[in-house]
Parts: structure tokens; sequence; C-alpha cells
């Protein structure tokens, strides 16, 4: 059992990243994101699939087809469910004037990655060499500025 003050949290950036727990004999672990106003990802993809259930506030999820088709984006709000398949490029951002908090299912390499990359407070100015040196270890394919 994971109690609400319990749980391991690191800070990605603005974003702040609760472990919940794993599920056994998978490697799968549930984590809460808290994403305040402005947050968000840049456009990127991965190995691994994601699931997103929004319990609070309005997040904007980008996904971007390949070739020249414009982006998908869906506003998703409490209750809503958001699946990224493995390699979807996509990135998140919470376009709101109120946080959004959510649980995400998470493969083990992206655990890792936040793992890798989380501090113990916000960042008002992320190390981007550090994070990019990240992506790079884990897998973690940034898209080209056109995105």
């Amino acid at each position: 059992m994971t109690a609400p003050q319990d749980g391991e949290a690191v800070w990605v950036a603005a974003d702040r990243i609760r472990f919940l727990g794993g599920l056994p004999g998978t490697g799968a672990e549930l984590v809460e994101v808290e994403v305040p106003p402005g947050s968000g990802t840049p456009p990127h993809s991965h190995a691994s699939a994601e699931l997103f259930y929004i319990l609070e506030g309005a997040l904007t999820l980008r996904q971007f087809p390949a070739g020249d088709e414009p982006p998908v984006t869906i506003q998703a709000g409490p209750g809503c469910t958001l699946r990224i398949a493995p390699w979807q490029p996509h990135g998140y951002a919470n376009e709101s004037g109120a946080p959004v908090r959510m649980l995400v299912l998470l493969e083990p390499g992206m655990t890792a990655f936040f793992r890798d990359i989380g501090m113990p407070a916000p960042e008002a100015r992320p190390d981007i060499a550090r994070i990019g040196a990240a992506m790079d270890r884990h897998g973690i394919a940034m898209l080209p500025p056109a995105a």
C-alpha cells in the first residue's frame, strides 16, 4: 500500500512525479503527475506505451502523425483516459490556468528515465543538456522543432 503521504516523489522541470507502486510480474508502474499551468513536455517518442488518466484539470495532448499531416490535438478533462502507443510522437501541455493531476501507467524504461532526471525540487531553469543526455541513455527521441 502507498498512502497519500508516501511514495517517492521527484520533480521533472516543474512537474511533480510521485511513484505509487508497480504491478507485480510486469514491470509496469503507476505514477501520479502534477502539471502546473504552462508546463508540459516537448514533442517526443519512445518505445514504451503510456496510459494517462486525468483526475483533475484539463490536459492538452498532441499526437504527431507521420509526414506533413498536422498534429492531432486532444483536450482531456477529469475521467478521460489517453493511450499512447509505442513510438507514437506526442507531447502534452497544461494550457489552462489550473493544475492538472493525472495517473500514468508506465513501463520500466520510462520510470527509469524519470528517476534518472528527477530532482528534489522544481527547476525554474531545467538543465537541458542533462535531460538530453538522459533521453539518449533511455532511448527517448525528441521530434524536430518543426513538429
